[in-house]
């Protein structure tokens, strides 16, 4: 029953918000001295699986990365600082919103080097998917959040559905 109150209440994203941060190694780079791209999906994965895992209190999965956008390079040497936040909050998934920021370190120069949307689906004891409590935002930008994530789930599950149609008539060519 104790569970089941605190399912039923929203939550802030303000309570699951997470930051990350990582210097640029050697290993992290390429030949030209910039953070592969890998490395910084693989940052934004976590950084969003965090925040989602302390949204909900459960293990969770990610079921897809939208919209991620490299905005500029990072350099070796560099801060690299993941900020993540819920959006928006479905049935047994959530969209994480996570904004990744550089930091050149000697000239304390920082700016916005990627952003990117990431649903994570939580996870029961047997490794299905369950409900996920709500979130209540509360500031305008939070609310502005919210409001676009919507926007992007229609548009998400719109290509999905065109996939699945394109797939199944090919698959009706081949045979």
């Amino acid at each position: 029953m104790g569970n089941k109150l605190k399912l039923e209440s929203g939550r802030s994203p303000c309570e699951s918000e997470a930051i990350m941060t990582e210097m640029v190694l050697p290993q992290h780079t390429n030949a030209i001295g910039t953070v592969f791209g890998g490395v910084v999906m693989s940052w934004v994965d976590i950084a969003a699986a965090i925040c989602a895992e302390r949204h909900c209190h459960r293990q969770v999965v990610t079921a897809s990365v939208d919209a991620l956008s490299f905005l500029a390079p990072i350099k070796l040497g560099w801060i690299v600082t993941l900020k993540s936040s819920i959006n928006y909050v479905w049935k047994t998934s959530c969209e994480v919103g996570v904004k990744v920021m550089a930091e050149n370190p000697r000239t304390g120069e920082s700016f916005q080097t990627a952003t990117a949307y990431v649903t994570m689906v939580a996870l029961d004891s047997n490794g299905r998917p369950t409900l996920m409590p709500p979130i209540e935002p509360e500031t305008d930008d939070q609310k502005r959040r919210y409001e676009e994530a919507k926007a992007r789930r229609i548009s998400r599950l719109e290509l999905k559905k065109q996939n699945e149609e394109r797939r199944k008539q090919r698959a009706g060519e081949q045979e």
